[in-house]
């Protein structure tokens, strides 16, 4: 799956981490999976949008923003990477109800209950402290907010792990963190791999080699080619999402057990607050964004 931007790992020496190398920027060559990952998780989350303010957690080059802001009172997208806000911010340079700004993921620069809905897509795994994350996110949000976490499933037969990841979460880990930052959590499945043809199943058993032996490029760019190999012909990131912008990916509940989930490769998981936040401090009644 695809990954996104918010701050460094443990140990990591932000000078040389470019987070831009592993970000879906416009233009970028990629397979239609790819593309309906991106859709079917803006468009899922826009249920959770209309009349909201919004915040979006390593929101990349924005290219959702403009989606989610057709429906938001409001729409925050922060990330940690220079050139990805640069280019968000040439996307929409008049667009009153989106701000675009810096920040790190574990430090919120925001006043408490100042949004309704936080997103973090496909950057969790890059975390150093996810835990701190949560509660941030619930900090920021107002009583009977949402918070909506969409990673790749750790515990997937064909999970790669991104060359800027700390840690990477299974359905019931990451169900058990939104719980014990206080949230009442959902769990939902997409891109099953049942693989149904001979073909599915060499490409599968291909993949799988060229991971256990390290030989997926690190960066989006360096991957185009696997992606021709894989997938045939490649479409373009769009600069700003728009509806139909590839298929919709069904989502599914998980199956009865605790066992492992092996044959699905991306979670979505929606927190909502069990408990009202505390009050908020006259002194707090304003965000920080830059």
């Amino acid at each position: 799956m695809t990954a996104r931007n918010t701050s460094p790992g443990p140990r990591q020496n932000r000078a040389k981490v470019d987070y831009s190398t592993v970000t879906e920027l416009p233009g970028l060559r990629t397979h239609s999976r790819q593309l309906s990952a991106l859709y079917t998780r803006y468009y899922f989350a826009r249920q959770y949008c209309r009349e909201k303010d919004v915040l979006e957690v390593g929101c990349g080059a924005g290219i959702a923003l403009g989606y989610l802001a057709l429906l938001a009172r409001r729409v925050v997208g922060g990330d940690i990477e220079p050139e990805c806000r640069r280019i968000a911010r040439q996307t929409y340079p008049q667009n009153p109800k989106i701000e675009v700004c810096a920040l790190d993921a574990h430090r919120l620069p925001f006043a408490r209950g100042s949004f309704d809905t936080v997103l973090l897509f496909e950057a969790i795994y890059y975390l150093s402290d996810p835990q701190r994350f949560l509660a941030e996110a619930r900090r920021v949000l107002r009583p009977g907010g949402t918070l909506i976490v969409v990673t790749v499933n750790r515990e997937w037969c064909g999970f790669n792990p991104s060359p800027f990841s700390v840690r990477y979460f299974s359905v019931g880990e990451l169900a058990a963190a939104m719980r014990r930052a206080g949230f009442q959590t959902q769990i939902r499945l997409a891109f099953p791999d049942h693989p149904d043809s001979i073909k599915r199943k060499l490409v599968g058993a291909i993949r799988r080699a060229a991971v256990a032996l390290r030989l997926i490029p690190r960066t989006m760019r360096g991957k185009e080619w696997l992606k021709r190999l894989f997938f045939g012909r490649l479409g373009s990131v769009p600069r700003q999402l728009a509806d139909g912008a590839a298929p919709l990916e069904p989502l599914h509940d998980p199956p009865p057990g605790d066992g492992a989930i092996t044959n699905f490769e991306v979670i979505y998981a929606v927190g909502k607050l069990s408990s009202p936040p505390a009050a908020v401090p006259q002194a707090e009644q304003r965000h920080f964004c830059s």
